[in-house]
């Protein structure tokens, strides 16, 4: 069986306004021992605040963001998107505009919730200021989160590529404990229930919980249950696990969620580990379905 487990300690900001503790983000709703930091961007009050999973205290900082706001929808619209992101690198800012500062990490927009949308673009990235720059203006970027240098090089250390989520809201909703763990063990019952039906071999469990719009690698529902089928038959599954699971509620999109993890599957001939995303949208049934899923 798959545990899943809440690791997830929030944080009160130093210095600043104190975070009760009957309530936190609604959108962490489990966090692995390995993802030390989230960031959430809460764009309406220019803060980014950072929540370290292993300690209970919480830092702000001070951003910038998009010159016409947030909402990014295509190239050079200097808009900051919003949705559930990661770092994806850390770039040597050597041979960069001095505009982007002492340090720079790419986020990976456009995400696969983003082209399913229809959005596109690139280059959205946290990024610091140019050296004695202090503060930009709030709206003062192409679409990127621009922070003074000082603040930036405080955190980079927690920047972990391929492992920190970067969530951007317009402003934070907050949520009760009763509240989380509802919904943490809602998401996380469908994500055993996927697992175990792929474990078991048992197709059509395993395909009732993808949404009918549901599409992959441009091919329809239809002819990626047949890929599927193919797959299940010629690779039987020996072991799957499933470790590190991160479970994040969309911050823009009510009843959109996110399950991340990393995934092991042995067959006769091979293991196989990737990080799998899996995006869930709540049905007119009231069930989670299954609308995206990618790798990364």
């Amino acid at each position: 069986m798959i545990r899943l487990l809440l690791i997830v300690a929030l944080l009160a900001p130093p210095s600043l306004v104190a975070v009760e503790a009957e309530q936190r983000p609604a959108y962490l709703l489990q966090i692995p021992a390995s993802v030390g930091t989230l960031l959430v961007a809460e764009t309406d009050t220019s803060t980014l605040h950072r929540f370290d999973s292993r300690s209970k205290n919480s830092l702000q900082s001070y951003m910038s963001i998009g010159q016409n706001g947030v909402g990014k929808q295509r190239p050079w619209d200097r808009r900051t998107p919003l949705g559930i992101y990661f770092v994806t690198e850390r770039l040597d800012t050597q041979g960069l505009h001095e505009r982007y500062g002492l340090a720079a990490f790419p986020l990976d927009y456009p995400n696969i919730w983003d082209r399913k949308n229809r959005r596109s673009g690139d280059g959205i990235w946290i990024h610091g200021v140019t050296p004695n720059g202090g503060r930009r203006p709030p709206l003062d970027t192409d679409g990127c989160i621009a922070l003074p240098n000082d603040e930036l090089l405080a955190i980079e250390d927690q920047l972990v590529p391929l492992v920190t989520p970067v969530i951007i809201t317009r402003k934070i909703r907050w949520a009760s404990p009763e509240q989380v763990a509802a919904t943490r063990a809602e998401l996380g019952s469908a994500l055993e229930t996927w697992a175990n039906s792929f474990r078991a071999g048992n197709l059509h469990r395993y395909l009732s919980l993808y949404a009918n719009d549901f599409r992959y690698r441009g091919m329809s529902r239809q002819d990626w249950a047949a890929y599927r089928l193919q797959t299940f038959n010629n690779a039987p599954v020996k072991e799957f696990e499933l470790r590190e699971v991160l479970l994040l509620a969309d911050p823009e999109v009510n009843d959109l969620y996110l399950s991340r993890f990393r995934q092991r599957i042995v067959d006769d001939e091979r293991t196989i580990v990737t990080i799998k995303r899996l995006y869930w949208r709540r049905s007119a049934d009231g069930d989670l379905r299954i609308i995206a899923e990618d790798n990364g």
